[in-house]
């Protein structure tokens, strides 16, 4: 049994290998050609060697449960997606154009607030926003950076235009998977990678990551002493920090490693103490300095703060960052873009409904079942109501929680997600898939050769996120012959 691709159907949604029954997107012939030749059995041996493969390299996630902290395997379909360069080379136009514009609105909000005083952003959003550190105010990081390491959800609709779906300018995690992804199916299939099928590379981002640390550091010195700074173990991203610290040549810290003497920080080592120039930080702003944020943490440093402060050392992502990084903010990046740029986004947003305008909020609450509710300042998927899906309790109860407190929540119509194929055990079948690039940003902008792509594993589910049942594809970048 082998696939055949004019039984593949994705129904009325845009698949992104298969144009129509049968017939595969000018981009994709070669991979559609190239997994038609092979059998069923022969695909589920693959798997099995990508599943093998990812248990011998260690690749692994932690999910928190009711009965523990969760070490499971990294879940990976073995059918790349593709997207061609054409297509990318737009959409890598747009990333940089849109992190440009967040680093200017985050610095201008805590310096000249100009946005704020010409009324294009209102003032009251930003005041009452959970991520907006008063502390910050004046601060003048270098090359007036704040969020260096960005990662912005994109989704496909019936379009099959990109569209933003969100940023990630706190603590964006993910580019591990993107980069193991591509190592494992080396592995699986070595034959796409040698008979000239042109993919572009993703394995120079560590050195790229490296590059945009190193560019922050204080200290005019030739090898700059760059960290990451975890929770430790039992975070859920820990493969990730250790991962890139490794990948890096930097050093893997806790808290309690580093110490603040005369305003500058250091690491301690066996041969004594170590100035630290760089902090690839990897925990939230309000766990940094107990002596700022929050008293009772132990992950941080003490007068880590204010070592950063006098540009002492520099931290990235810069405490403050996720002021941008708010559901309700996003709304307005289009005219954040237009504002500090004067472009027009090159990337549109999805639709969206603001809560906190009573005139959006009444067509929210009229439409609840048809629409998906965000708060403004989670992640991962939680905290969420897709309508469609939810039951009458349900919908009352975000009624409720909106009424309550509508500066948090802010609505999305239901976007018909893109499909492509992954391999069931029987055939191979769509499913819905998102894609998380990542854009870095110091003294100069470089985006990924693609990103990390989630993909919904069940049947008509839009759940993308490996915490809750989703997997990932390694995503190729690929010639438009």
């Amino acid at each position: 049994m082998r696939v055949n691709w004019k039984t593949y159907n994705p129904g009325d949604f845009y698949d992104e290998l298969i144009s129509s029954p049968g017939y595969a997107r000018k981009h994709a012939r070669q991979l559609a050609s190239y997994l038609k030749s092979l059998t069923h059995e022969e695909l589920l041996r693959k798997k099995n060697a990508a599943e093998l493969a990812i248990k011998t390299m260690g690749i692994s996630f932690t999910v928190y449960s009711d009965a523990g902290n969760i070490d499971r395997e990294w879940p990976m379909d073995i059918i790349p997606r593709l997207i061609s360069g054409r297509e990318w080379d737009r959409t890598s136009r747009g990333l940089e154009q849109r992190l440009q514009a967040l680093n200017c609105f985050i610095h201008d909000l805590y310096n000249d607030q100009k946005i704020l005083k010409d009324k294009v952003v209102p003032s009251e959003l930003i005041l009452d926003s959970a991520n907006f550190r008063k502390q910050c105010v004046g601060i003048k990081p270098k090359f007036n950076v704040w969020a260096h390491i960005c990662g912005t959800d994109l989704i496909k609709d019936k379009d099959g235009q990109f569209y933003v779906l969100e940023d990630n300018l706190r603590v964006p995690s993910g580019v591990s998977y993107m980069l193991e992804n591509r190592r494992v199916t080396k592995r699986v299939f070595p034959e796409l990678f040698e008979n000239n099928y042109d993919i572009r590379p993703v394995t120079e981002y560590p050195t790229q990551l490296f590059d945009a640390l190193a560019a922050l550091s204080p200290r005019n010195v030739k090898y700059p002493e760059v960290v990451v700074l975890t929770p430790g173990i039992f975070n859920s991203a820990y493969f990730e920090h250790s991962f890139l610290a490794q990948r890096m040549g930097a050093e893997l810290v806790e808290g309690g490693d580093m110490v603040v003497e005369d305003d500058k920080v250091y690491m301690r080592t066996i041969d004594g103490l170590s100035q630290v120039d760089v902090i690839y930080r990897r925990i939230d702003d309000l766990f940094l300095d107990p002596a700022v944020f929050n008293k009772d943490s132990v992950l941080g440093v003490k007068g880590l703060f204010n070592a950063w402060v006098k540009g002492n050392v520099a931290l990235a992502n810069a405490p403050g960052a996720g002021v941008a990084d708010d559901k309700v903010i996003y709304t307005y990046v289009p005219q954040i873009i237009k504002y500090y740029l004067d472009e027009d986004p090159i990337i549109p947003n999805v639709p969206s409904f603001l809560c906190i305008d009573k005139k959006q909020c009444d067509h929210v609450l009229e439409n609840l079942h048809k629409l998906v509710v965000k708060p403004a300042n989670e992640s991962g998927g939680y905290g969420m109501l897709i309508g469609p899906q939810a039951s009458s309790k349900e919908l009352a109860e975000f009624a409720r929680r909106i009424k309550a407190n509508p500066r948090n929540y802010m609505a999305q119509p239901l976007i018909s997600l893109s499909t492509v194929p992954i391999l069931g055990d029987r055939v191979v079948e769509p499913r819905h898939v998102d894609l998380r690039p990542f854009i870095l940003q110091s003294d100069k902008s470089y985006v990924t050769a693609g990103g990390l792509t989630r993909v919904a594993m069940v049947k008509g589910s839009y759940v993308v996120n490996s915490s809750q049942g989703g997997g990932s594809k390694d995503t190729w970048i690929v010639g438009d012959d």
